[in-house]
């Protein structure tokens, strides 16, 4: 069991499509509005049938009022860090603490190069992300004296004036899979960003993840704990129960209760595009996994 005693939350993983351009928009905020605690985007800039994720998180902000905002995950390689570092909490601020920020070191390297980002090496990539999590920390930290100076290999930054702060504790998530981002994850994130798709095994990968995150952020001095565990997945509602997330919304529930409990998983973030999928996921699914799963610990 690897339950780490996380408040259970839901989100939505929306395509950031560009034709409609307000279609991402009114997912929002039907995300909002079916009571979702949080709605991404995920981010390939050299994509062009995308629009621009983080403009698009912007307009977002405006239109919504309660619901957190995220990229899922933005792509490092073209987002440099201390300008990323002013952009989230500048809409922190200006939303009243709703931004998170979810990084990945970047994947589709083509796409990056074409776009004039540099093409790396896994390990450096890991690097790379290190390096900028200093960068971006190291801005919000208002409250240490002087100036900024990173010297990284990758990212760098020579006396740069801190802040603005965020308006609370912007909480960084690493999308990884490799043990060596893993083994990071530990060591320095809030949280861990992957997709069930991605996962060799589908959940039943997740106990030897977690472990190597457990035991990196030990190694570090850190409490396991303090390393949320999320979760992007997908499926489809059915009326009756064909698997894992082919399903009735009850038994959705009941799958994602036992994910959270076996494994520790703590936000669960549906990607779809569908109004009908949204709701049922706010109003059907995310209230009854957290009474599964209160019921469970209260035993």
């Amino acid at each position: 069991m690897s339950d780490y005693g996380h408040e259970l939350w839901f989100g939505s993983f929306i395509t950031p499509t560009a034709r409609p351009p307000q279609a991402p928009v009114e997912l929002a905020l039907t995300s909002e509005r079916a009571g979702l605690d949080l709605v991404s985007f995920q981010d390939h800039p050299y994509q062009s049938a995308f629009q621009d994720t983080w403009t698009l998180m912007s307009y977002v902000a405006a239109r919504t009022e309660r619901i957190r905002i995220s990229g899922n995950v933005l792509n490092l390689p073209l987002r440099p860090p201390a300008v990323l570092a002013r952009a989230a909490a500048s809409l922190d601020r200006l939303t009243g603490g709703r931004v998170e920020l979810g990084i990945g070191a970047g994947a589709f390297w083509d796409g990056i190069v074409a776009m004039g980002g540099r093409r790396l090496e896994p390990a450096q990539a890991v690097r790379a992300v290190e390096e900028a999590v200093d960068v971006i920390r190291g801005l919000w930290a208002t409250d240490e004296t002087g100036p900024l100076r990173v010297t990284g290999e990758f990212y760098a930054v020579t006396g740069a004036k801190r802040g603005p702060a965020p308006a609370h504790r912007i909480p960084i998530r690493i999308g990884a899979y490799k043990p060596r981002m893993l083994r990071l994850t530990g060591r320095i994130a809030d949280g861990w960003l992957p997709s069930l798709g991605f996962l060799p095994e589908g959940p039943a990968s997740l106990r030897a993840m977690n472990e190597q995150i457990d035991e990196a952020a030990s190694a570090a001095g850190r409490e396991p704990a303090a390393v949320s565990r999320l979760l992007n997945l997908s499926g489809r509602f059915t009326s009756g129960s064909g698997g894992l997330l082919q399903a009735d919304p009850g038994d959705w529930a009941e799958q994602l209760a036992d994910i959270a409990l076996q494994y520790g998983t703590s936000g669960f973030i549906l990607a779809s595009d569908e109004p009908a999928d949204l709701n049922l996921f706010g109003h059907e699914v995310a209230p009854r996994a957290r009474e599964l799963v209160q019921s469970e610990r209260g035993a």
